[in-house]
């Protein structure tokens, strides 16, 4: 019977867990088990802050709001509250971005809503 060489498929998946630690310090780029411990700590962390970005991004959009409504002489909560009885649906993202680049439109908005009131 002819010779068979194992291990390839092994092999192949070894190579390709190396390839993605690329980068790493030490011998946690070209020790297998280094390797895979690292980039499972490193997956948790990535998966784990891709919920966190979120929210980080969140805070800034109501940080930028809250500065944009209080120099209209308005709080973050009052802002908001008025734009939901108001039934005006804005995004907390669209009027971050326009409280931060066009505050003419922004301080529209916060007129329309507190010349109703």
């Amino acid at each position: 019977m002819p010779r068979v060489k194992r291990g390839t498929i092994a092999h192949k998946r070894r190579k390709r867990l190396l390839k993605q630690a690329k980068g790493f310090k030490w011998g946690r780029s070209n020790k297998y088990r280094l390797a895979k411990q690292a980039l499972m700590k490193a997956w948790s962390y990535a998966y784990r802050d891709r919920r966190v970005r979120k929210r980080d991004f969140r805070a800034l959009w109501q940080i930028r709001i809250n500065a944009g409504a209080r120099l209209e002489g308005m709080s973050y909560s009052r802002f908001m509250h008025a734009l939901k009885t108001h039934h005006i649906e804005l995004d907390r993202k669209i009027l971050s971005s326009l409280a931060a680049t066009k505050p003419t439109i922004f301080k529209e908005i916060v007129q329309k809503v507190t010349i109703k009131n």
